[in-house]
Parts: C-alpha cells; structure tokens; sequence
C-alpha cells in the first residue's frame, strides 16, 4: 500500500509488502518456484531486507520468530516498534531512518549487531537487556554528551563503536575519553584503538576510572546480593514458609499496633514483649525448617512419580514401535504381491487379508494404549494419594505450631491485661509515675477504655497470626490441587494425542492400500 509522506510516496508495511519481500529474497529458478507455489512461512525466515521502500512505521513482523537478521535501513521510520516477537535476531540495521529515540528493544537479547547510523537520536538508552551487543553504530546523530558513552560500558562485548559525526566527536578529548571509558574497544570510527592511544587515555582519566570502577563493584555486589536474596525467597515460597525464618510475623504483628505501642510504655510491659519476641520468632523458625524439609520431601515424591510414569509410557511406545516394525517387514510386500497380482479373486483375498492384519495393528495399538491407561490411572491415584497425605501431615504439623504462637499471644495478654488494670488503680490513687506521656495517660480515664485498648492490641495480634496460617495453609492446598489438576490434564492430552496418531497412521495405511488398487 502506497502513501504521501510530505513529497515522498510511503509504503506501508503490510502483508503483500512482507510477501514480495520474502518472494524476492527467496530460492531461485525451480526450487523458488516450488517455494512461491507452496508458500513460505514467515516464521521459517532467517533473514529480511526491507530497505530503501519509504517504510514509515515497524508492524505486522511477529510471525518472523525466527529471523536473525533485519535490514530497515534507508526507510522513513520514526520510532522503534514492532519487533517484539523477534528473540532470536542477531542483526539489525536500522540505519537511514528518521528515529529520535532509542526504545522497543527489551525482548531482543540475542543481539550482536545493530546500526543506528544517521538518524535523530540524542541519547543513548534502553539497551540494558543487550548483553551479547558487539558491534554498535550510531554515528550521524545528534549526541552530544561525552558521559552518555559511559552507559556502553555495561556491554562487556562490545569491540566495534562508530560515533563519527555526532556534536560529542568534535570534543577535545573525544578519542582518549572513549578509548579510556571503554577500554575493551578494538574500534573507533572504523579506526585501530591502538595500545598506545589506550594507555594515554588511562594516565589521562586514571582516577576517573578508578571511582567508576569501584562504583561499578559496589552496585555489582549489591546487585549479586538481592539476586541472591530472590533466589533465596523464591526457594522460601516454593516451600510456602516464606519470611518465616525470621523476627517477620512478630514485627507485622507490633509495626502497625498503636494501642502495643502505647502499652508498651507501661512499667513491666516492655520487658515482657522482648521476652515473647525470641519465643514467637523459635515457633516460627521451627516452622520455617519444617517446612523446608517437607518441600525436600515433596520433591523427591513428585520426581519418583514422574519417573515411574515416563518409564511406563516409554515401555509402551517401544512395545507400539515393535508392531508397527514387525507390520512393516510384512507391508512392502503385500503391496508388491498386490501390483503383481491378476486373477481378481486372489486380489480380493489379499486385500482383505491386508486390510485384516491392519486392523489387527489398530487393535493392538489401542488396546495398549488401554492398558497404559489403565496403568496410569492407578500410577496417579497412589501419587494423588500420597501427595495429600504429605500436605495434610505438613499442615496438620504448621497449624499445631500456630497454636502455641496464640497460646503465647493469649500469655502475654495476660499479663499485659494484669499490667494495665494495676495501672488504671494507681493512676486512680494518683500514685503512678509522673513520666508517663500524655497519650498513655489517656488510656486509663476509666476501666473501659484501657481494657478496649488492650482487647483491640491482642485482637490485631491474633489477626496477624490467623492471617499468616490462612495464607500458607491456602497456597499449600492450591499447589496441591493445580499440580493435581495438571497431571490429570497432561494424561487425557496424552491420551487423545496417542489416538490420533493411531488413527491417522491406520488411515494412511488404508490410502496407500487405495493408491495401490487405483492404480491397477
């Protein structure tokens, strides 16, 4: 489809475009006619050159999963789209353009090339994911800030830089900032960075470097710690007993608390919350660990299963694949018997003796696909089994030790309770510390009041713990239940996929049996 763009005639990057493109870029003489009569499918393409052909926007590429290569130089492109779906593309070009900035690049990792030569960009970014880039032009653009180059130091493969005809080239100390910023660089501008250019630009910058450098290692290692920290999270989840290792459930249970905090300042009271803290946080670590050794367990059962049941359909597919081998030792030459042969009632008797041992085959194959069935299904309901027993027994063990955090809740409420009720009688008798802040004091204007405020501190706890327990008794049994659903899911997949190949396998039997006869 053609366009006006300003006095330029625009094409729009739509399907015929793409077809002609791949025609013409194609096989030859026989084979490409073979290829244009059968089609090629797009996502079959390696590689595509689209330049010179007033393209004004990126679209319509996705089915292009597999290209490697991409040539969108020399267009009228002016943004950076559509190229999502091509993970696997390792060069592109995209030179010649109209783009102002760089973007719409996350998903192409694999990236090793990429030309940005002459267009409208002034900065560079949104390169993060391209940890493969070896080679990057963007010379003729509007850089203009030396620093931006320092971003390129993250591509610890990058050997080629073409900068030339950008404001920042015409600095003083262009060649020894690069060379000196970037010191693996091979090239400059399509120029040797030779070693003694490199040596001029570290005596040069050496400090510099040097604070970059140590900057560099200390986002690294802060980096490598949360990744680790993730890991380690992810690991907790998967067990379900996330944040558990730790002093979590007893922070979130005072954190938010205001009435605890008040209370807190009560004679007696903060030295009863440091004594429950180490309790609480022993209870949650033995759950912690509990949990962690029963996900070991699960494991384990989970692999064991999913072994024994790989094993009993890889003994039935070799069972399947010595029928149809004996089959075929005997098919060529019933086929060959029935081309040879000429009296019509012989013929008759071959074909229906073939089309018998045929559906002997199909029997066969379906009755061991019954009996794998079969198999499985008792394989699945010992794994059912003795899964749920797992998670009932972790749960069961989990849910014992909730309760003895609320038997310590309730303890300390106790006591707490007591705490303020002797409280409220001094402060009645007017014998109570002259210390206490206003907003304490304000509590104990009568018997109700401070005993809401104690009642509606221990309720917050319970609520924490109560919520702590639902959350991982709920995702637990949903786990249990997805996996569950999902082997069950695979198994009636695998099933109708078996049958259908045994149908269509007996059905192309049967039509070369009909070729045969047809062409007698």
């Amino acid at each position: 489809m053609i366009r006006l763009y300003g006095k330029v005639e625009q094409s729009v990057m739509d399907e015929k475009i793409l077809q002609e493109a791949v025609e013409e870029q194609g096989p030859k003489e026989e084979a490409g006619q073979i290829s244009k009569e059968e089609g090629i499918s797009f996502n079959a393409v390696l590689q595509l050159r689209l330049e010179y052909k007033n393209i004004l926007k990126i679209e319509h590429l996705w089915e292009f999963t597999s290209l490697t290569k991409l040539q969108l130089n020399n267009n009228l492109i002016q943004k950076i789209e559509g190229l999502a779906n091509l993970t696997n593309i390792k060069w592109l070009d995209l030179s010649f353009n109209n783009i102002e900035k760089i973007e719409g690049l996350e998903t192409l990792t694999k990236l090793e090339d990429l030309t940005f030569y002459n267009n409208k960009i002034s900065c560079i970014e949104n390169m993060d994911t391209l940890n493969n880039l070896t080679f990057f032009a963007i010379g003729n653009n509007c850089l203009g800030q030396l620093d931006n180059v320092i971003y390129l130091r993250r591509f610890k493969n990058l050997h080629t830089l073409n900068l030339a005809g950008n404001p920042l080239a015409q600095e003083a100390n262009y060649k020894l900032f690069i060379a000196a910023y970037l010191s693996d660089l091979a090239y400059l501008d399509s120029r040797l960075l030779n070693g003694e250019t490199k040596k001029q630009a570290f005596a040069k910058y050496q400090y510099a470097i040097e604070e970059i450098r140590h900057n560099e290692l200390q986002t690294l290692k802060a980096t490598e710690a949360e990744q680790k920290r993730q890991e380690e999270l992810q690991q907790h989840q998967e067990a379900f007993v996330e944040n558990l290792n730790g002093s979590e459930l007893f922070d979130s249970m005072f954190a938010q608390d205001p009435e605890a905090q008040k209370l807190n300042q009560l004679p007696g009271v903060a030295d009863l919350v440091q004594t429950f803290k180490p309790q609480l946080v022993g209870l949650c670590i033995q759950m912690f660990e509990s949990g962690f050794a029963e996900q070991k367990l699960r494991e384990a059962e989970v692999k064991a299963f999913l072994e024994v049941l790989q094993e009993a359909v890889r003994e039935k597919q070799q069972r399947s694949a010595q029928l149809v081998s004996d089959f075929e030792k005997h098919r060529k030459k019933r086929i060959l018997d029935l081309k040879q042969v000429e009296d019509a009632a012989k013929e008759e008797a071959q074909v229906n003796q073939y089309m018998t041992e045929i559906k002997t085959l199909c029997d066969s194959c379906l009755l061991l696909e019954l009996q794998l069935v079969d198999q499985l299904e008792e394989i699945i309901k010992d794994f059912e089994r003795n899964i749920t027993d797992m998670v009932g027994s972790f749960i069961e063990t989990v849910q014992g030790i909730f309760a003895q955090c609320r038997d310590l809740e309730n303890h300390l409420h106790e006591e707490i309770k007591d705490i303020a009720m002797a409280t409220l009688e001094k402060v009645a008798k007017n014998e109570v510390e002259d210390n206490l802040p206003d907003d304490v004091r304000a509590l104990f204007v009568d018997k109700e009041t401070v005993m809401n405020a104690v009642g509606a501190s221990h309720d917050s706890h319970m609520l924490r713990i109560d919520n702590r327990e639902d959350k991982l008794v709920t995702r637990i049994n949903a786990w249990m239940m997805n996996l569950i659903k999902k082997i069950q899911d695979e198994e009636v997949w695998r099933n109708r996929k078996c049958i259908s190949e045994i149908q269509y396998f007996i059905q192309h039997l049967r039509n070369q049996l009909e070729e045969v006869l047809h062409q007698e």
